[in-house]
């Protein structure tokens, strides 16, 4: 078993999620914006249709695990390693939280883009909401309108995360266990703000509604250690 030593604390891996809540908008994205976001690290987006490709957002609220209460945003792009089969993954390309030891812990295990910002989630209403801000500034803020109940598989195949942190390229196995789950065609509201993330989702040409959107109301997960892609 791995120990890593972050500010002081001892974090066991596997990193368990017990307790968190979710909801996810897909929307369809520009190829040629999304694979120039991903210069340098050695993945490409993976094409869906011809000129085009994926970009998942999404807020969590965590309330019990390993690392802590707190909550999350994320920009995840699909993508894969070129020239190797299955390796299709989430390109983690932003991910804001807003308590300091998951900030750390992200960074130093996993390589994950954390910073720390004000995000501000509202998950007890019918539309559930998400806005973070910087310096009082809204960057970005996304609505999710209810689902219809679908079922959950009783366990899902291990995700894929890449990270790309100081010129190395890491691939974390993300395992996830949702019930409570609602969908839907559409469904999203999103607003960009005035951030350099939210700019750079602007020029990715993400399509005007979303593909779908997904509400977890009850989500365990795990995370393994990270390992450099040579």
């Amino acid at each position: 078993m791995t120990i890593h030593e972050i500010l002081g604390e001892s974090v066991h891996m596997p990193v368990e999620i017990r307790s968190a809540r979710a909801c996810s908008a897909l929307f369809s994205a520009q190829e040629a914006p999304a694979r120039q976001l991903l210069t340098g690290t050695g993945l490409a987006p993976v094409r869906t249709v011809p000129g085009r490709t994926l970009c998942a957002l999404a807020f969590v609220q965590y309330t019990d695990g390993d690392l802590g209460p707190y909550h999350e945003f994320a920009v995840a792009l699909l993508c894969r390693q070129p020239k190797r089969r299955n390796t299709i993954g989430a390109y983690i390309h932003w991910l804001p939280v807003n308590q300091s030891f998951t900030c750390e812990a992200g960074r130093s295990i996993w390589g994950f883009p954390k910073e720390i910002l004000d995000i501000d989630l509202s998950l007890t209403t019918r539309t559930k909401q998400c806005i973070v801000r910087e310096n009082g500034q809204t960057a970005i803020a996304l609505r999710i309108a209810p689902g219809i109940p679908v079922p959950a598989r009783p366990r899902t195949t291990p995700i894929t995360a890449y990270t790309w942190r100081e010129g190395v390229l890491r691939r974390t196995p993300w395992r996830m266990d949702p019930a409570a789950l609602r969908a839907r065609p559409g469904g999203a509201s999103l607003h960009l703000g005035n951030h350099p993330v939210a700019e750079q989702l602007r020029t990715l040409g993400l399509s005007r509604t979303a593909l779908t959107t997904t509400e977890i109301g009850t989500l365990r997960m795990s995370f393994d250690d990270a390992e450099e892609v040579r």
